[in-house]
């Protein structure tokens, strides 16, 4: 079991209740996503996921311009699945960071 929250939300992902496996591709959600404040924060998100041996999907972390809204902004990414297959994604999706 894994909860996450704050005073505002939670997001609890619990094992599985009967031998029924979710297909994202299928029929219904396809992905959860999660928006944080950072490029940071999906960094360590992908960090965290290492530590728990969780295999990040589709060559995430990565960045994603064909989803940004305009040239001043960025896309960055992680997405993973929970052993129910439910699809996860951290997402940072503001300005880009000035170098």
């Amino acid at each position: 079991m894994l909860g996450v929250g704050s005073t505002d939300a939670s997001l609890w992902l619990i094992g599985n209740a009967n031998d029924a496996k979710n297909d994202y591709d299928g029929t219904g959600m396809n992905h959860l996503a999660l928006h944080v404040k950072s490029q940071d924060e999906v960094d360590q998100m992908v960090e965290y996921l290492r530590e728990e041996n969780i295999v990040p999907l589709f060559e995430t972390p990565r960045y994603r311009p064909e989803f940004s809204q305009d040239a001043d902004h960025t896309y960055y990414q992680v997405m993973f699945e929970t052993p129910d297959k439910i699809l996860i994604e951290v997402v940072y999706g503001g300005l880009l960071k000035k170098e």
